[in-house]
């Protein structure tokens, strides 16, 4: 068992859990050994664990303190995987400390947060068993790509729960508003010719670039509109673009990757890729919409009585919004109210080098401590 917040963090990041989804950098993929080890750590403080397969080797992990006998239920919620490793120069799975740091993949996000949150249950472990309001600890998988984990989760639990809070690096703000998102491909196809004679086919490439500048102009005009107080307007960015075989063949095929952002307005006037599909028929843009995923923005009122038990907390925490996306999405929008907390800042999150401050990893468990011991008074 672990002595502190300090040396539990340590070992979680000494547990691969690299998503394999997007480049992992390791061989020691997926969220399977990092589940079983939570298991039997949560199952030592008095929890019961269920371990829900979602994908081969990758389990969400529901771990409860209580029965499910009708008391209100709330969950604390990170995520399971992280992001790859290639590039990075500090060891990815070390877990060493120096310069007040502990350093290593996940870290930041979402680690720290998942310790600072474990090790609140721990210290409440006497207790938990009979709040008012019952605790959970869930652990969703495929966060960092699909979030596969979550939508799943609140498809079988959401109605057991009231509120949700999900442990992402916020530097211990109450983030209850965030962009969606959607991904999607723009394909254009053409007819190859030798490019002597390049009147004899018709160029991928140029097609697709002429369509992202009507897009960009047309439709980024229009994403400006739908604006939000926190988070400013919807945008739309071109991430990634191929096509062509040689300088010598006219291109039949180009594609480009773009992410739209979607803010709340957005997304109640029929969301991103209603209006991306209406745009390109409207201009007649010579592309496809090929693998669009959509994800639904974020908005939690901040008079819910779970923010304003958590602003009461601590004089530090306030509220926030944030352009990125997380599980906290998919479970406000399956009904579950949610934020975002933890210690550790976003700004550390996928970076070759990433670490948390140990003063921030401290402050954030005894956040999380005060906050589960204001529940008994519930």
């Amino acid at each position: 068992m672990s002595q502190d917040v300090v040396s539990l963090l340590q070992q979680l990041v000494r547990i691969p859990s690299v998503n394999p989804d997007n480049a992992p950098g390791t061989e020691q993929i997926g969220e399977e050994t990092i589940a079983v080890f939570l298991s039997g750590w949560l199952e030592s403080i008095g929890a019961e664990v269920l371990l829900e397969e979602i994908k081969p080797g990758r389990p969400n992990l529901i771990a409860r303190f209580a029965p499910l006998d009708g008391r209100p239920r709330i969950l604390l919620g990170p995520h399971l995987d992280t992001v790859g490793v290639g590039g990075m120069i500090v060891e990815p799975f070390g877990g060493g400390i120096s310069d007040g740091k502990i350093w290593g993949r996940g870290s930041s996000d979402t680690k720290g947060p998942m310790a600072a949150m474990l090790w609140a249950l721990h210290e409440h472990r006497e207790i938990l068993a009979d709040l008012p309001v019952a605790v959970d600890f869930v652990a969703f998988m495929g966060e960092e790509s699909g979030q596969w984990g979550s939508k799943d989760f609140v498809k079988r639990h959401g109605k057991d729960y009231i509120f949700a809070l999900v442990g992402e690096p916020t530097s211990m703000q109450v983030v209850h508003v965030t962009k969606g998102s959607l991904w999607a491909t723009l394909r254009a196809t053409g007819k190859a010719a030798h490019s002597s004679q390049p009147e004899r086919g018709e160029n991928a490439i140029l097609k697709l670039t002429r369509s992202l500048d009507q897009l960009d102009h047309h439709l980024g005009g229009q994403l400006a509109t739908f604006i939000h107080p926190v988070l400013g307007r919807s945008t739309m960015n071109v991430g990634m673009i191929r096509g062509g075989a040689r300088p010598n063949i006219v291109p039949d095929l180009a594609e480009a990757e773009i992410d739209i952002r979607i803010t709340p307005a957005l997304s109640a006037a029929g969301g991103a890729l209603k209006l991306l599909k209406e745009t390109i028929e409207f201009h007649d843009l010579p592309v496809e919409i090929v693998n669009p995923d959509e994800k639904p923005p974020m908005e939690t009122a901040p008079d819910h009585p779970m923010i304003q038990a958590l602003l009461a907390t601590d004089a530090g925490t306030g509220l926030a919004g944030a352009p990125w996306f997380s599980d906290a999405a998919h479970l406000s929008n399956g009904g579950i109210p949610s934020i975002c907390i933890g210690p550790g800042s976003i700004d550390q999150a996928h970076t070759i080098d990433e670490f948390i401050e140990i003063s921030a990893l401290e402050q954030g468990a005894a956040f999380f401590f005060a906050f589960i011991s204001g529940l008994q008074h519930t």
